[in-house]
């Protein structure tokens, strides 16, 4: 848009012929049409053009993404509810917790990954070890086939990464925190790195973050488009099919 902009404003104001110059007659030209005023309107659409590339990118619409929400086993979704509430209380949303069970496994809970990711919230073996000897009073036997202790887990994982990778709004926050949950926080940390040495804001996802690689293009694509389902289609389709919450990405 500011490229057409200035292209349009470039070729209209050097086109001063004989038309022109009869429009006027013997009165000098509009200041805009003299060469220093050209120079300023040209000289402010670059500066508005440079602001305009520096600054992230906001997260894209997604409203006209349909999903069809699943009527979920009515303990699955119970379970989800008291995992949030164990961890956020009343500020935690169960439909974006919904929304990642949804991405991780659609409702699932016998299910194998070919990589080895099991149950309802897709752990890995050595995560699932990790976890249980980090939460002991929550999750000391855990067993990723069980769907209650699957939504605790994901719950506690989340809630661990997040404060871990806290970012510039909750937002990137959760976008930080369900990056590091789908790809490890190793790959995370390295593409927040490539963020700063570029001098864009490493607290910022979409935009900024997001568009760093560090890691294979498959595993790129795969956990950027987890981290945006999740956050700007799953959490919202969850919403309007009554799960209660708020978008985190709004």
């Amino acid at each position: 848009m500011i490229g057409a902009l200035l292209l349009l404003l470039l070729g209209g104001s050097f086109i001063y012929d004989a038309t022109t110059r009869r429009m006027w007659g013997f009165l000098p030209p509009p200041r805009w049409q003299t060469p220093v005023g050209i120079g300023m309107c040209v000289a402010g659409l670059i500066l508005l053009a440079t602001v305009a590339s520096a600054a992230p990118a906001k997260p894209a619409a997604a409203a006209h993404v349909r999903v069809a929400v699943p009527e979920v086993n009515t303990m699955y979704r119970r379970y989800v509810e008291q995992a949030v509430a164990e961890e956020w209380g009343v500020e935690g949303s169960p439909a974006r917790l919904a929304a990642q069970i949804h991405q991780e496994s659609s409702w699932n809970a016998k299910a194998r990954s070919p990589v080895g990711a099991e149950g309802l919230a897709q752990f890995m073996p050595s995560t699932g070890a990790w976890i249980a000897e980090a939460f002991p009073d929550k999750l000391g036997q855990f067993d990723p086939w069980d769907p209650q202790q699957a939504a605790l887990a994901a719950a506690v994982y989340d809630a661990w990464l997040v404060k871990r990778n806290p970012g510039t709004t909750q937002c990137d926050s959760w976008a930080f925190g369900l990056s590091a949950y789908n790809g490890g926080e190793k790959r995370l940390h390295q593409e927040m790195q490539l963020a700063e040495r570029k001098r864009l804001d490493a607290g910022t996802w979409f935009g900024s973050v997001s568009d760093q690689r560090a890691r294979s293009a498959a595993a790129w694509r795969e956990n950027r488009g987890y981290v945006r389902r999740i956050l700007l289609v799953l959490e919202p389709a969850y919403l309007d099919a009554g799960w209660s919450g708020k978008e985190v990405c709004a």
